[in-house]
C-alpha cells in the first residue's frame, strides 16, 4: 500500500504503483505514471506525460517533465519524459519534456535504468541517456544530447546540444564538451578533448582480455601520422573484436567531430 502525505497534490488520472511514498507538498500530474516502490520526496514535481520506473527516488524540489526551455516549443502533444527503474534523481534537478523537432526524438526525453543524477543537474529536451549513467552535481546537458551506457559526467560540466558520448566514457569535472567522445575514452578540459582511455571505468566492467582489446584499438586509432577516420576504416578491415569495432564505427559515423589536441591527428 502506498503512503501519500495529506498535503501532496495528485491530479485525477495519475497512476500510482503499489508501495510508493509521496511526501508533503509533492505534485503528481494527471498524465504521470509511477512504478511500484517509487519515492517522491517533499516538494518534488512530476509534470506532464512522465513515466518513472520501479524503485526510483525523486528527491526534494526536483522538477521532472516540465516544458522545454525552447522558444520554438508550443505545447506539443504526446511529448514527455521516460525514466527507467532504480533511478536516483537528487535535489533541484530539472529534466525537461521532449519535443517532436526530429524523427529520432519521438517526443521524449529518456533516461535508462540505474541512473544516478546528483543535485542541480539539468537534462534538456530530447536527451537520450542509457543505463547506469552518473551525472555529478550541476552537470548540464543541452537538447538532443546522447549518453550511451555507463557514461560518467563530472560536476559543473556543460555538454553542447547534439553531442554524442560513447559507452563507458568519463567526462571530467568543470569541462566544456562540444564534440563527440569515442566509447571507452576520457575527455576533460575547457574545451574538453580526449586525454586517453577511461581505464578505471572499463576495468570495473570488463575482464583483462577485453581491456587489452580496447587498449590496442585506442593505440591504433589515435596513432600519429594518419587521419582518425582513415585509421578507423583500416582497423575495421582487419575484422577487430566487438568493442574495437564499436570504437571504429563511432568515429566513422560522428557528425560533430572528435575533440583532439591541436597537435594530434585530425579526425
Amino acid at each position: 500500500m502506498s503512503k501519500i502525505h495529506d498535503t501532496a497534490i495528485i491530479e485525477d488520472g495519475a497512476i500510482i504503483g503499489r508501495d510508493c511514498v509521496i511526501e508533503a507538498h509533492a505534485f503528481i500530474s494527471s498524465k504521470a505514471v509511477l512504478g511500484k516502490g517509487v519515492t517522491i520526496k517533499q516538494g518534488a514535481r512530476i509534470i506532464g506525460d512522465t513515466i518513472i520506473g520501479n524503485n526510483s527516488k525523486i528527491y526534494s524540489y526536483a522538477i521532472i517533465g516540465d516544458v522545454p526551455q525552447d522558444i520554438k516549443y508550443h505545447n506539443e502533444e504526446n511529448a514527455g519524459v521516460r525514466i527507467g527503474k532504480n533511478a536516483t534523481i537528487r535535489e533541484f534537478c530539472t529534466i525537461n519534456s521532449g519535443t517532436h523537432k526530429f524523427e529520432d526524438c519521438n517526443g521524449l526525453t529518456t533516461i535508462g535504468d540505474n541512473a544516478f543524477i546528483m543535485s542541480y543537474c539539468h537534462i534538456a529536451h530530447d536527451c537520450r541517456l542509457g543505463d547506469n549513467i552518473i551525472l555529478a552535481n550541476s552537470a548540464t546537458l543541452a537538447g538532443h544530447v546522447k549518453l550511451d551506457d555507463y557514461v560518467v559526467v563530472g560536476g559543473l560540466t556543460p555538454i553542447h546540444q547534439f553531442v554524442h558520448v560513447g559507452e563507458s566514457c568519463m567526462i571530467g569535472g568543470a569541462s566544456a564538451l562540444s564534440q563527440d567522445v569515442v566509447p571507452f575514452c576520457l575527455a576533460e578540459g575547457n574545451r574538453a578533448y580526449i586525454r586517453g582511455l577511461n581505464l578505471v571505468g572499463i576495468r570495473r566492467r570488463f575482464d583483462k582480455e577485453i581491456v587489452e582489446e580496447i587498449n590496442k584499438a585506442y593505440k591504433f586509432l589515435f596513432r600519429s601520422g594518419g587521419g582518425l577516420k582513415d585509421n578507423a576504416e583500416e582497423l575495421l578491415e582487419k575484422n577487430p573484436g566487438k568493442y574495437a569495432k564499436k570504437m571504429c564505427e563511432f568515429i566513422i559515423n560522428t557528425t560533430r567531430g572528435i575533440p583532439l589536441k591541436k597537435e594530434d591527428i585530425n579526425g
